[in-house]
């Protein structure tokens, strides 16, 4: 997949009338009837709309969680909706960085190892070959955003605010290129909230990220360069 950062000139992250419903039996429900955005390198998106609308999805979609029914997702210029598992795997895990809303770390791992998580998902003897090297770099990130103190603490031992703030840095572990993050302030009081977005926007800054958010929080989403609306199951751009 090293061909994949091919251009800065074309869309870096892109959907293109994309159709996902889910099926529960002989239940089918309709989530996106075509939706589509477009997103440059290094820009900050936010998707909104209200709850059930398809947010989560079109992200899952964009990141490769998930794949469509109808419609083309892309990538630094290439089709990467019909990429093999192997394939869908190794872009999520190198390029990609994502962050959610009920942060989803390891209880019984340390902050530093949840950090080092994907690290450890790189082919085995890459990553052994380097494995001090990676344990130092989850070191630095957790001291880069405040948790220098907390290495060794584990997530039930960690605020909120904290476990989140450990979730950016494991999404940061492998130096992505495209940062996806769905709701990282919906668990948030409104001081950790308010930290872990201006985190996040100071990494976008420092890091060149291309950052793409799900949010209900207005302030948040008028931030971003470009605001996508889901309603009715298509995206309707508002900025």
């Amino acid at each position: 997949m090293n061909d994949l950062a091919k251009t800065d000139a074309c869309p870096f992250i892109s959907a293109d009338s994309l159709v996902k419903t889910y099926h529960e039996g002989s239940v089918e429900t309709p989530v996106l009837k075509g939706c589509s955005l477009t997103v440059n390198k290094g820009e900050f998106a936010a998707i909104t709309g209200a709850s059930g609308a398809g947010k989560s999805t079109l992200l899952h979609l964009l990141g490769l969680l998930d794949t469509p029914d109808e419609g083309v997702v892309s990538y630094s210029g290439r089709d990467i909706s019909k990429l093999n598992e192997a394939e869908r795997a190794s872009v999520r895990n190198r390029e990609f960085g994502f962050v959610f809303q009920a942060y989803h770390l390891i209880n019984e791992l340390t902050a530093q190892e949840n950090v080092l998580l994907p690290a450890m998902m790189l082919p085995r003897k890459e990553y052994f070959s380097k494995r001090a090297e990676y344990k130092d770099r989850a070191a630095k990130l957790l001291d880069r955003i405040g948790l220098g103190e907390r290495l060794k603490h584990r997530p039930l031992q960690l605020s909120g605010g904290e476990r989140q703030r450990v979730a950016i840095a494991r999404a940061m572990m492998n130096s992505p290129k495209v940062l996806f993050c769905d709701e990282p302030t919906g668990n948030l009081d409104e001081k950790s909230s308010r930290m872990v977005f201006d985190l996040l926007i100071k990494l976008r800054s420092e890091e060149g990220l291309t950052l793409v958010l799900v949010t209900h929080e207005r302030p948040y989403a008028e931030a971003a360069d470009h605001v996508y609306r889901i309603h009715s199951g298509r995206t309707e751009k508002e900025k």
